[in-house]
């Protein structure tokens, strides 16, 4: 691939330095995802010019007319504050007609609100759990039809802002309450859905038209009580402490071949459905009868070496540089 001028948009508190010396664990979790592509890229022979960007696009037109990069990497997940408005900034991009990696704005808005996605699969014949949305401002209602145990959500956050064990909920005061908690402590509206008990599993999804469906991973908390049941809390994402202290791992997923290839054709029908491009993950529950049900899709997920994309790349043969050159060949290829 030839060597390329790549203009990197990330949070301005995760610009990264350009070494990892003098920094703790702790301090590198915060902005690996940042590093590692900038580092990486920069490895490769790429002249990469990370641009932090929070609450104004002028910078960003600034960073097109004087640098003029061949593409842009995208590792905004919101912008001023606001996850919903990540899809603003490729508009923009777009706009000013200039390439970029990950997802489009129509597939990232599809793709953002849990109902509206589980919708569309539904429409398609693929399984989902029974759902209600809360919106805020409303009392909480449970539609007869919608039967505990429930697990109350964020309608729009991804990144398990806002779940915990307590957002399993088995009663119509404590469904009140999560709701209430979600609209309070989030800001946003609420997704009550019918909590499938069994193992999550994630699939990992590149291309535009040609898709790859890497191997499936799974969420494993070793530590696990029998009768606790498994959830992707915020904490067992992003809590070192945590997961070593409940021995929580995302590692390859062991299915059958019949139920892996399944995964893999499930998930690239929600990705063409939802009209996603460039990457993403798909998260399913698989409960003991070997059925999957699709709970959301997160365009543009978490790309560290370290994570589930990355690992599920590799557990394919597909080094973490060379996932990074194909996501860029796929943002050049990017149609507006």
């Amino acid at each position: 691939m030839k060597k390329l001028r790549v203009l990197a948009l990330m949070h301005p508190q995760l610009v990264p330095p350009d070494s990892l010396e003098g920094f703790s664990e702790k301090d590198i979790n915060v902005w690996k995802t940042e590093f590692d592509v900038v580092s990486h890229l920069r490895g490769c022979g790429h002249e990469v010019r990370p641009l932090g960007v929070q609450y104004e696009l002028t910078p960003v037109r600034e960073a097109v007319e004087s640098f003029q990069p061949h593409v842009v990497f995208n590792l905004l997940e919101e912008f001023h504050g606001e996850a919903v408005f990540d899809h603003n900034v490729v508009s923009y991009l777009e706009l000013l007609r200039v390439r970029y990696t990950g997802c489009n704005p129509r597939g990232m808005i599809l793709s953002r609100g849990k109902a509206l996605s589980k919708k569309l699969c539904a429409y398609h014949r693929i399984r989902v759990p029974d759902f209600a949305v809360f919106p805020m401002g409303r009392k909480v209602r449970r539609p007869s039809h919608l039967t505990y145990p429930l697990i109350v959500k964020s309608l729009i956050e991804h990144a398990s802002v806002g779940i915990a064990k307590a957002s399993i909920v088995d009663s119509d005061e404590k469904l009140a309450e999560r709701v209430r908690f979600v609209h309070e402590r989030i800001g946003t509206d609420a997704i009550a859905e019918q909590f499938i008990d069994g193992r999550e599993i994630y699939v990992s999804v590149i291309g535009n038209e040609r898709l790859v469906a890497f191997p499936a991973f799974e969420l494993v908390a070793e530590k696990r009580g029998a009768d606790e049941p498994l959830i992707a809390t915020a904490r067992a994402k992003h809590d070192i402490e945590y997961q070593e202290r409940h021995g929580i791992d995302i590692r390859p997923a062991e299915l059958t071949p019949e139920l892996a290839a399944e995964a893999a054709h499930i998930s690239k029908r929600i990705y063409r459905i939802l009209e996603l491009t460039g990457y993403a993950r798909l998260d399913f529950r698989l409960d003991a009868k070997g059925h999957l049900y699709f709970l959301e899709a997160n365009a543009n997920p978490e790309i560290a070496e370290k994570e589930e994309f990355a690992s599920s790349a590799r557990h394919a043969g597909l080094a973490y540089p060379e996932l990074l050159e194909r996501i860029l060949r796929f943002g050049l290829r990017q149609k507006a």
